[in-house]
C-alpha cells in the first residue's frame, strides 16, 4: 500500500519561495509578515497527524539551522514545534550529520528510488517542505501526489529568490482544497497531472 507524498511550499503571488533583502531591500520577516491566527491554526492542523518529512540537503540545513539557533521566534509556532518532532529522511550525498534533528536519517542515492521505496514502506504519509530541486525531480517522476501551496499576498519582483516553478515541466492541476486565511493568505492543495 502506497502512502501519499505532499510537496508543501510557501510562495509569493509572483512565485518566489524566499527573498533576499540585499543592502537596501529591507526585511519582510517570516511568512513575509503576513501570518495570522487562522493561518497558523491551519498549519498546526496540517502537522497534527504523524508524518515523515522528506528533505533535500539545502533545505534541511536551513531548517536545522533555524531550529538550532533558537533566535527565530517562528520556531515557537505550534506547527514548527510539531515539525521538529517528526521523523525526517534527508536525501543527500554530501551531508553526513543530522545537525541536531531529533529523528533524522540521511540517505544517499537516487531520490526517485528512495521516495518510491518510502511510499511503499512508510506507515505514515510523506511531506516535503520547499526542497525545490528535489521536488522538481520527484514531480517529474510522478511521485508527488499533492502540491500544497501557501500563497502570501506579496509581490517580490525586486527581492524574490528561489523561483518555485522554474525547474518544472508542464502540469495540469486539479484543485483538491482551497481556503482564504485571515482574509489574505491562500491555502491551496492540488493534484498534479503531467502534460505531454
Amino acid at each position: 500500500m502506497s502512502v501519499t507524498y505532499t510537496w508543501d511550499v510557501f510562495s509569493t503571488l509572483d512565485g518566489y519561495g524566499s527573498y533576499d533583502p540585499g543592502p537596501s531591500g529591507g526585511e519582510w520577516g517570516g511568512y513575509w509578515s503576513k501570518q495570522g491566527p487562522e493561518y497558523l491554526q491551519w498549519r498546526a492542523e496540517l502537522f497534527a497527524a504523524p508524518q515523515r518529512m522528506v528533505y533535500g540537503a539545502t533545505t534541511f540545513r536551513e531548517v536545522a539551522e533555524i531550529f538550532g539557533s533558537g533566535l527565530d521566534p517562528l520556531t515557537l509556532d505550534v506547527w514548527n514545534q510539531r515539525l521538529l518532532r517528526m521523523p525526517a529522511t534527508v536525501i543527500s550525498s554530501t551531508l553526513h550529520d543530522t545537525l541536531g534533528w531529533p529523528d533524522a536519517s540521511i540517505v544517499a542515492g537516487d531520490a526517485a528510488e528512495i521516495v518510491r521505496g518510502l511510499k511503499q514502506t512508510s506507515s505514515v504519509p510523506l511531506r516535503s517542505q520547499a526542497s525545490l530541486s528535489l521536488n522538481w525531480s520527484l514531480l517529474a517522476a510522478g511521485l508527488v501526489d499533492e502540491i500544497q501551496v501557501s500563497v502570501f499576498p506579496v509581490i517580490t519582483g525586486r527581492t524574490g529568490v528561489s523561483p518555485i516553478y522554474a525547474g518544472l515541466g508542464d502540469y495540469d492541476l486539479d484543485l483538491v482544497d482551497s481556503r482564504t486565511l485571515d482574509g489574505r493568505t491562500l491555502g491551496l492543495t492540488y493534484r498534479p497531472r503531467r502534460r505531454g
